[in-house]
């Protein structure tokens, strides 16, 4: 029995504090990155969409290659039957087997053309995925950075109300004194119990924070975040951060395809009006019981088709004047998407100065803040300052904290909102940004 305890405790401290542990992930913003586009459903969903337009690429290929086709059928007649000079003209069984070879093409070469059109979907399908993943990991940035809000607002919470505990204590102590009145006892209680209700939403949101980013990025809601501020950055000129979105967003290059697909397919359409040709190839083995006079054992057969449509009902005219509208169109929606992403990318642009701005104005108050608290709560102590000289300067300090704590993390997401918006890959951005800051 004792040696049992004596493996058993160690073993049960080892669990404790070393498994324990390992089983609460930690995570930097790159680590999100990488699992959320692992265990992400809504990523799987828009990847099958390029597995389905690679489908049709070979859809439309089939249409170029020849058909082959085996067949074969037994007929058993109720009678076999002679003609009137005793000949035979049908046996009692017969069996037919033999192999077909199609091929049908337009003249036109619309049939090349679709295989064209084909894999410049492929292609769309692909910027439209990229697209969609950089959107994500956009999408998980906003969930991480309102995570971060939400931890340092409860942190925050706390601290103010340690604070406020402390300036309670301070106030029952003077009152003992006789050196203030009751009412700012009163008054430092009423300012405590706000600021347990303050802590106690300020959990609720940080839980709710943790709840969303686990569910959004993929991971159990046991984690922690290591936090890696992303250092400040010079802005590169508005004109060249439209260039370079023109250039470089999959979005973009996505509509750019989608006009060359409405493009082709007009050639497709106006492709019905020429003939197609159709050459078949035939090998049938027959075999008779008993045999007929007019009985072949095999025939071997070819043949050349042309087939010229002449009237239709307008159904081809109708087909042309669609895809030319359609053609139009993605024109139109190509020009109106480059004048969106112009905005957009001039709008965060603006958004990212004013939120350096205000990150830079929220340090200075935030000092401020921290010094005027210091400084009253010593006067406080001293009977130099009064109760809402305390409360105020306490009031000044949360505001400054809050406000630190948004600038702070609105200008990082704004960063990494101007590196979408203007088409540099998410993940390559934030890994060098972390090479950067881990060198010494």
């Amino acid at each position: 029995m004792n040696i049992c305890m004596k493996w058993l405790v160690p073993l049960g401290l080892l669990i404790a504090f070393g498994f324990g542990a390992a089983q609460a992930g930690e995570y930097t913003l790159e680590d999100l990155y990488r699992v959320g586009m692992q265990k992400s459903e809504k990523v799987r969903i828009s990847g099958e969409n390029v597995e389905i337009a690679d489908s049709g690429k070979y859809k439309a290929l089939s249409a170029l290659l020849p058909k082959a086709t085996a067949f074969g059928a037994y007929t058993n007649y109720s009678e076999d039957k002679r003609g009137p000079s005793g000949s035979l003209i049908q046996p009692d069984t017969q069996s037919v087997w033999g192999v077909r070879l199609d091929e049908t093409l337009s003249l036109s070469g619309r049939e090349f053309k679709s295989y064209s059109l084909s894999k410049d979907n492929v292609e769309k399908n692909r910027f439209d995925f990229r697209s969609f993943q950089e959107d994500f990991l956009l999408s998980l940035s906003l969930a991480y950075f309102e995570f971060l809000k939400a931890r340092k607002g409860l942190e925050i919470a706390n601290s103010n109300v340690e604070r406020l505990t402390k300036y309670r204590e301070a106030a029952r102590t003077r009152l003992k004194a006789g050196e203030i009145t009751k009412t700012t006892v009163l008054r430092a209680e009423g300012e405590l119990s706000g600021a347990l209700s303050d802590q106690i939403k300020a959990r609720n949101f940080y839980e709710s924070s943790r709840v969303f980013l686990a569910r959004t990025a993929g991971i159990e809601r046991d984690f922690e975040i290591r936090e890696i501020p992303v250092a400040e950055r010079d802005t590169a000129p508005l004109d060249g951060l439209k260039e370079k979105a023109l250039k470089n967003r999959p979005d973009v290059k996505s509509v750019e395809t989608q006009v060359q697909i409405s493009e082709k397919q007009v050639d497709v359409t106006r492709g019905a009006y020429w003939p197609s040709l159709s050459v078949s190839g035939v090998y049938t083995g027959t075999d008779q019981s008993p045999e007929t006079a007019s009985y072949n054992k095999e025939s071997i057969w070819g043949a050349v088709t042309l087939n010229f449509p002449i009237f239709e009902g307008g159904l081809r005219r109708a087909e042309v004047r669609e895809s030319e509208s359609r053609y139009r169109q993605s024109e139109f929606q190509y020009r109106d998407f480059v004048k969106s992403v112009n905005v957009e990318v001039e709008n965060t642009y603006l958004d990212l100065i004013a939120q350096k701005g205000i990150y830079k104005s929220a340090q200075d108050q935030l000092a401020y803040a921290e010094d005027n608290i210091r400084a009253v709560a010593k006067q406080f102590e001293f009977g130099l300052a009064s109760s809402l000289d305390v409360i105020d300067a306490n009031n000044l300090l949360i505001s400054a904290q809050k406000l630190m704590a948004d600038a702070t993390y609105n200008y990082q997401f704004f960063i990494l909102r101007l590196q979408r918006v203007t088409g540099y890959p998410l993940m390559e951005f934030v890994a060098g940004t972390t090479v950067e800051e881990k060198k010494p």
